[in-house]
């Protein structure tokens, strides 16, 4: 009996009970408020204007960028990447830093961004010089660096406001980061082989702290060291996890889109490199019967000097 209350007691200790977040349903909610306005308020005068409309493309990828919020910062996943599985807290980091930033980026129609962000203004000029390849590359590994640090960890694990405004320079640090790629200001992004050689950049830098986790022989932070372990996973495999998850995963998604924007490139290179051929090969005019004849008739006959 003593034996089974102490398994039960531990069974409950590593369950994950409902908690509530309402500052992450307050965001989801008025960030759906946004969109609803700017769709059904702004877009009809947009169109009056002569801007494009919302497509539906973009509709769903603010769709996808909602969703991802909600499902990375609520119940359950924000309660075990927080107190129990540092693999988790991963997953969710990536998801904050890369992919819901890329959802928002290519959710924003060019207009709506001038709307926010007036052209000529200084927020407009300080958007612009933190979301220059360098600048955006450095504060978005940097950032990524620091917060994997042990003391910033458990400073992150003790504080849930300091782990929500994490959690917000992370999104932050994400959307600059994307501007230079797919941002909806097309001059400000960089030519297609420049893209491959950022995001190039950008899957070297988390290998480092991702490396340290797969490869260290001790606990590295503390706050996931504990006794009753969810599912049954120790804290050297969590941790090891975390790690491969870092230098594989982000890695292989940069990597994808590398691949897909040289494959898109090279295709269009190709394409203009046929049509040239072809454009050098083509007469500059059609040699036909009809044509010669035509001019043959429209052109008098040549007058003979004087003698």
């Amino acid at each position: 009996m003593a034996a089974g209350g102490i398994a039960a007691q531990a069974s409950a200790e590593a369950s994950v009970p409902w908690t509530a977040h309402p500052e992450v349903w307050f965001l989801v909610l008025g960030a759906l408020a946004i969109g609803w306005y700017a769709s059904r308020v702004l877009q009809p005068k947009a169109i009056a204007a002569g801007l494009p409309a919302i497509t539906a493309g973009q509709k769903r990828w603010f769709a996808v960028g909602i969703l991802g919020i909600w499902i990375a910062s609520d119940w359950p996943v924000h309660d075990v990447a927080e107190d129990h599985l540092y693999s988790v807290h991963m997953v969710q980091h990536l998801a904050l830093s890369l992919l819901i930033p890329a959802a928002f980026v290519l959710a924003t129609p060019r207009w709506v961004f001038e709307l926010l962000v007036r052209p000529g203004s200084s927020l407009s000029s300080a958007i612009r010089k933190l979301s220059k390849p360098v600048v955006a590359g450095l504060i978005f590994n940097a950032l990524t660096m620091w917060l994997h640090w042990s003391r910033v960890v458990q400073w992150s694990a003790d504080s849930g406001a300091v782990h929500f405004g994490f959690h917000l320079l992370v999104f932050a640090s994400g959307l600059l980061m994307w501007m230079p790629i797919i941002g909806p200001v097309k001059e400000w992004r960089l030519s297609p082989l420049g893209q491959c050689i950022y995001l190039f950049a950008m899957s070297i830098v988390p290998t480092v702290p991702g490396g340290w986790l797969v490869f260290a022989t001790g606990v590295v932070y503390r706050h996931y060291d504990t006794p009753a372990r969810l599912w049954g996973v120790d804290v050297l495999t969590d941790q090891q996890a975390a790690g491969a998850i870092m230098k594989l995963g982000g890695g292989f998604l940069i990597w994808g889109i590398i691949v897909v924007i040289f494959g898109r490139w090279a295709a269009v290179e190709q394409a203009e490199d046929r049509q040239a051929r072809l454009d050098r090969h083509k007469p500059t005019t059609d040699l036909t019967f009809e044509a010669v004849n035509d001019v043959f008739v429209t052109t008098s006959a040549p007058v003979e000097p004087p003698s």
